[in-house]
């Protein structure tokens, strides 16, 4: 789910590393909003990354 519909934009992994340096998975995720979407003039739900949203790559229905 929180993968964007527009610019694919998915989860990401790496190492969360302490203050007394042990180390843990961490998983940052995109900030996705269920949004109404126009698609070919009809209105759609889709998942949409908030940079999409603010740069106008969709157009809200």
């Amino acid at each position: 789910m929180a993968k964007c519909a527009i610019c694919e934009k998915g989860a990401h992994f790496g190492i969360a590393v302490s203050h007394s340096h042990r180390r843990s998975n961490k998983m940052w995720k995109p900030n996705v909003k269920s949004v109404r979407v126009k698609v070919n003039g009809a209105a759609r739900k889709m998942y949409v990354c908030t940079s999409c949203l603010r740069s106008g790559k969709v157009e809200r229905a």
